[in-house]
């Protein structure tokens, strides 16, 4: 899935935030609702400007920008 197709990064729409191109819905968004177990058939019901492929964009955008992450492991005392 190549998410650059779908998700568009524009200062002027929802300060900067990326979001489904076309649409005002951040990726954000899209994925908490996933997280907070909506179906993807219920997403869709609801944003009915999103598709499948928009879903799957989100997903891909998310999981790429997690790979990039470095994690530094800190001590507590």
């Amino acid at each position: 899935m190549n998410w650059q197709e779908r998700i568009v990064v524009n200062p002027e729409i929802l300060v900067g935030k990326p979001v489904v191109k076309g649409t005002r819905l951040a990726v954000e968004f899209v994925i908490g609702l996933l997280a907070q177990g909506w179906p993807e058939s219920e997403v869709l019901r609801n944003y009915p400007g999103l598709t499948h492929e928009d879903i799957q964009a989100c997903l891909s955008y998310a999981g790429e920008l997690l790979q990039g992450e470095k994690v530094y492991p800190v001590e507590l005392v």
